[in-house]
């Protein structure tokens, strides 16, 4: 799954429209227009298409956390990462949420995904701990999926 599929996918599942990603990103510091915000949601044959990077994913991200939760004490955005893994997806899609662990296994059952609460904390442990887990494509898509059927 591309980071553009995956915009198109949350923006779906959020139910937001260009004009939110774009100003979703803008709070980070990059001017963004609901032009770009099109291309990149474009498939890859069609013409206009652009690459969503993973800084852009990030900056998307964060600038959802921002939206849903405020900005930051200190006032700055955080700096975007140069490499989004589905770990990190996932880590800052259930910040922006709020969600506790109940609610992340919820949506997963919302999705008829079965994933286990020692599964769902590996995947939010830091790179290098001894149970950290590696998020497989297909886990990030049905969590997406279960965020687009909740009531």
């Amino acid at each position: 799954m591309t980071n553009n599929d995956t915009l198109r996918r949350l923006r779906y599942a959020l139910n937001i429209d260009d004009a939110k990603v774009a100003a979703n990103i803008a709070r980070t510091g990059r001017a963004t227009t609901a032009d770009e915000v099109a291309n990149w949601l474009k498939r890859e044959d069609e013409p206009g298409y652009t690459a969503f990077s993973d800084t852009l994913l990030c900056r998307f991200l964060d600038g959802l956390i921002i939206d849903r939760r405020g900005p930051h004490p200190s006032g700055t955005a955080p700096e975007p990462l140069e490499f989004l893994s589905n770990n990190e997806v996932l880590k800052k899609l259930r910040i922006a949420l709020e969600m506790k662990e109940e609610d992340v296994l919820a949506t997963f059952k919302n999705a008829e995904f079965v994933v286990t609460k020692a599964e769902l904390g590996s995947f939010f442990r830091k790179d290098g701990h001894r149970n950290y887990r590696k998020c497989p494509e297909q886990v990030l898509r049905k969590f997406i999926h279960g965020l687009s059927k909740k009531d």
